[in-house]
C-alpha cells in the first residue's frame, strides 16, 4: 500500500487557512521535516493523529497517547520499525514547539533531548561518556572532530555564558545572523549527546529565536533539515591537507531564508567538500535590526495587522513596538497608508 504524502496532507490546513490549524500544522510540518536530519520517515498513522490534533479532534497530550499506544501493539511495531522513532519524536516535538516556556540555559537543552528521546535511547537526558566519530557522506566519509566527553559541560556552560552577555542591540540582520550561526555550530560541535544532537540542537534553536519575536518560516526546516545538518558539519570541518576549511557561509544561507524570508538555493551538493569551489557569497543588504526583521515578516503575512498584535506577536511591550516603528518609518523602511483605523503597513524595502 503507497504511503500517504504527509506535505500534501498537512499543507492543506495551511491553503485553508483557518489561524488555529494553520499554527498547529506547521508545527507539525516542522516537526516531521526534522526527522531527515537521521534518514526516518513517519507513519500513516502519525498523519492522521496529526490531522485529528490540527482539526481539534484531541489534544497534543491525546495524541501522544495514541502514538504510544500504537506502537505497544507488536504486530504494529514489527509493521512500523522504520516509523517508530519518527513517530514519538515527531508528536514530542510537536507538544514541545505548541509551548511557549523557555530557558536558555544547557538545561534546557538536556530537558529538550530527554523529552524527545525517552524510552527510544536509554541516555535520553544525559550527557554522552566516550568519545566517538561519525563519517559524513558530506565530507567523502571523514568525521567532524567532536568535543571530548570530559570537556562536554564546561564547554556548553562556556558557550551559552557567551550567547547570554551578547547583545545584539543595534546589530543589522547580518551581523546577527553571522553570531546565530556561530554560536549555533559551536553548540552543535560539542555533541553532547549519543544520539539526537541535530533535532535537540534544532528544537532549543527554534524555541530561542521566538523569543526574538520571529514567526518562522516552517517550510525551510520542513524541506531543508539535511542540508542544516550538512551546514553544520562544514561548519566545522577542517582538512588542511585538502584545502577544506570550516565554512559557515552555508548555515548563514539557511538562516537567511528562516528568518528574512530570502530564497537562497539550499541544495546538499553545494555543501560537498568536493564542490568547495562553487561557493556562493550571501547577498548582504539587510541592514536592519533582528527586531526590525520580525516586525517586517509579520507586516509581509499581514500589512493590516495592528501595533498591538505586533506586540503580542514578538512579546515587547506596545510602547517598545511603537518606537521600533517610529524609527523604521523615520529610515523609511516602512509607512502607514490610509490612516490608522482602516489602513495598512507598506513595506519600502
Amino acid at each position: 500500500m503507497k504511503k500517504k504524502d504527509w506535505n500534501l496532507e498537512l499543507s492543506e490546513y495551511i491553503k485553508q487557512g483557518e489561524p488555529n490549524q494553520t499554527y498547529k500544522a506547521k508545527i507539525w510540518e516542522m516537526a516531521i521535516g526534522l526527522q531527515d536530519v537521521d534518514g526516518l520517515k513517519t507513519s500513516d498513522y502519525l498523519i492522521e493523529t496529526a490531522k485529528e490534533h490540527i482539526e481539534g479532534n484531541i489534544s497534543i497530550d491525546e495524541a501522544k497517547k495514541r502514538i504510544n499506544s500504537y506502537y505497544k501493539i507488536e504486530a504494529n511495531r514489527t509493521k512500523e520499525i522504520e516509523s517508530e522513532e519518527a513517530d514519538k519524536v515527531s508528536v514530542r516535538i510537536t507538544e514541545i514547539l505548541s509551548e511557549k516556556t523557555f530557558s536558555f540555559s544547557p538545561t534546557e537543552l538536556l530537558s529538550i533531548h530527554k523529552r524527545l528521546f525517552t524510552d527510544i535511547y536509554k541516555e535520553a537526558g544525559q550527557y554522552r561518556t566516550y568519545n566517538f566519530t561519525k563519517e559524513e557522506w558530506v565530507l567523502n566519509g571523514d568525521t567532524v572532530v567532536y568535543s571530548s566527553y570530559e570537556n562536554i559541560k564546561d564547554t556548553l556552560q562556556y558557550d551559552f555564558e557567551q550567547e547570554k552577555n551578547f547583545s545584539y542591540e543595534g546589530l543589522s540582520i547580518d551581523e546577527s545572523i553571522k553570531h546565530l550561526s556561530k554560536f549555533i555550530s559551536d553548540i552543535w560541535q560539542v555533541h553532547p549527546f549519543c544520539e539526537g544532537n541535530t533535532r535537540t540542537v534544532a528544537v532549543f534553536l527554534i524555541k530561542y529565536l521566538r523569543t526574538f519575536g520571529f514567526d518562522l518560516d516552517e517550510s525551510v526546516f520542513k524541506e531543508n533539515s539535511w542540508y542544516f545538518r550538512n551546514a553544520l558539519v562544514r561548519a566545522n570541518y577542517n582538512n588542511f591537507n585538502k584545502n577544506v576549511y570550516e565554512d559557515i557561509l552555508h548555515l548563514n544561507k539557511f538562516f537567511y531564508n528562516l528568518l528574512t524570508n530570502d530564497k537562497h538555493e539550499l541544495k546538499n551538493r553545494f555543501l560537498h567538500i568536493d564542490n568547495i569551489k562553487n561557493k556562493e557569497e550571501v547577498n548582504k543588504s539587510h541592514n536592519y535590526t533582528l527586531e526590525e526583521q520580525a516586525i517586517i515578516n509579520l507586516i509581509k503575512a499581514n500589512p493590516k495587522i495592528t501595533q498591538i498584535e505586533i506586540s503580542e506577536k514578538i512579546n515587547k511591550s506596545l510602547r517598545t513596538v511603537k518606537t521600533y516603528m517610529q524609527e523604521m518609518q523615520d529610515k523609511n523602511m516602512l509607512k502607514r497608508k490610509n490612516g490608522k483605523k482602516s489602513g495598512e503597513w507598506i513595506i519600502n524595502i
